[in-house]
């Protein structure tokens, strides 16, 4: 028999016509192109190639921490207006309790290095209120500093970050972390210098930041010292549910041969830890090999989900669903379409795809704009305000494109929004027959939401952040006033 995976139902072709058509290419002075989302505010970020948004309710202000790439080649340590110094792309921290009117509070210099090979992607932040052995005042920013190592400020004054620690320095490479506030552990993805591939993940009880100690490394057989045969697909990023929920999902891959694996949180942290083959495969509860084609850049559960359509079924009414965003990576279509999938994890031993989602090429011509065009990231804020009802997508060149999500086999698109490029946005150049072909696009590179509802997507291409609500449709279907 055969197993029909659903496309998602897009809203946005049937009000294109409302919405205006889309344009070619972008051009400077345009107006952004959105269906049932608005612009509030936005900050150029000093012009800096942005990752990883973490927006954190610290006392009675909002504050935004944003990772960055490193440099260009033309602009490898961008000037900080500021302190009036060149200084290596970081983390930028942006007062946005106005979402109107965000204030640049601090950039704090990352790892020398362009592109991926410098800057400090990824930051997570935790109250020291709530980690169980930190200090109660102190508010702690867990970064990436670019490939090398990770480590912990003290943000309580976001004006003034003052460095707490460093861990595991002299790594092959670094990504997509995942701290657990309530309990301190934190699962870095890191390239350990002996294990045999670039990405891989390194276990820490951070719950006193000042004194970080190591639980254990992890990763997919195959991956270990020692280990001999093909190398099995890197990791890419971890999603805990903590000890309530007591299973963490790896995504492993970004265009291609990626794997999603739910392992036994309990078993991982207490278990023997030795890296050989058999008590790497020990917590695993189960893995899901995705197409040769695509990879899992984000695993984003969604357990106990109500299906409206089984609600008179005996069994099965509700459903634990993981959401696994794709990651593209080459210019102007060069690949196969990266996408949204999400499966049914209700029997974790058998997990299965049960619908996607991507965005119409010809809705945009986006293969022509210029840039990456498919899927990257997601949202993974938990809070109640869209949990398990919306979710948003960061789609390159095609912007953020929200998605309603409470029927999960039939993910439904209700808005979205491409920001208009500046002078800041960089090009993106591909090579035709043998000639080097650059265009300017926006490239959307992730989202995050905060619990009053306010959407923040940064921009790959150095145009910045934007700050987005909801409208009409859309902000109805997520039960918002």
């Amino acid at each position: 028999m055969k197993r029909y995976v659903k496309p998602a139902v897009y809203l946005s072709i049937s009000l294109a016509a409302c919405g205006g058509a889309y344009a070619q290419q972008q051009v400077i002075g345009a107006p952004p192109e959105s269906l049932n989302m608005k612009l509030v505010g936005s900050s150029d970020l000093q012009a800096r190639s942005a990752y990883q948004p973490t927006i954190h309710h610290q006392g009675d202000r909002w504050i935004a921490y944003i990772g960055h790439h490193g440099g260009t080649d033309e602009t490898p340590t961008p000037i900080n207006p500021m302190t009036e110094r060149a200084e290596p792309n970081g983390t930028s921290i942006v007062d946005v309790t106005d979402p109107a009117k965000p204030k640049y509070l601090a950039h704090i210099p990352g790892q020398e290095g362009k592109y991926e090979g410098g800057g400090a992607q990824m930051v997570r932040v935790c109250d020291g209120k709530t980690l169980p052995k930190a200090d109660a005042n102190a508010v702690y920013m867990l970064r990436t500093f670019g490939g090398e190592g990770h480590e912990i400020w003290n943000v309580a004054n976001p004006a003034k970050p003052v460095l707490v620690s460093r861990i595991a320095g002299g790594l092959k490479d670094t990504h997509k972390n995942w701290w657990e506030c309530d309990t301190g552990i934190a699962y870095l993805v890191s390239g350990a210098p002996d294990w045999r591939t670039r990405r891989m993940t390194q276990v820490y009880d951070l719950g006193d930041p000042a004194n970080p100690v190591k639980i254990r490394d992890f990763g997919l057989p195959g991956q270990e010292p020692g280990s001999t045969g093909a190398v099995p697909t890197e990791l890419h990023g971890p999603i805990s549910t903590g000890p309530g929920g007591n299973r963490v999902y790896f995504g492993y891959g970004t265009n291609k041969g990626g794997f999603i694996q739910i392992v036994d949180r309990e078993k991982l942290l207490s278990g023997p830890k030795e890296p050989t083959a058999e008590n790497l495969r020990l917590p695993e509860v189960s893995r899901l090999a995705m197409s040769a084609l695509n990879g899992a850049h984000t695993t984003f559960p969604m357990l106990g989900m109500p299906i409206a359509e089984f609600a008179r079924d005996k069994d099965g009414k509700s459903r634990d669903i993981m959401m696994v965003v794709d990651e593209a990576i080459l210019n102007e279509c060069a690949e196969a379409r990266q996408m949204v999938w999400f499966a049914d994890v209700t029997v974790e031993n058998r997990p299965m795809m049960i619908s996607s989602f991507t965005v119409p090429e010809a809705s945009g011509n986006f293969c022509q704009r210029g840039g990456r065009f498919g899927s990257h990231s997601s949202n993974e804020s938990m809070a109640p305000v869209y949990y398990k009802k919306m979710t948003f997508i960061a789609f390159f060149n095609a912007g953020v494109r929200a998605l309603d999500v409470r029927d999960p086999y039939h993910p439904t698109e209700v808005g979205y929004f491409i920001p208009s490029i500046t002078a800041a946005t960089d090009k993106r150049c591909v090579t035709v027959d043998g000639k080097e072909r650059c265009k300017v696009a926006i490239q959307t590179n992730n989202v995050e939401t905060d619990d009053r509802g306010y959407i923040y997507i940064v921009d790959r291409a150095n145009t910045g952040m934007h700050i987005l609500e909801l409208t009409g449709p859309a902000r109805a279907a997520a039960g918002l006033p």
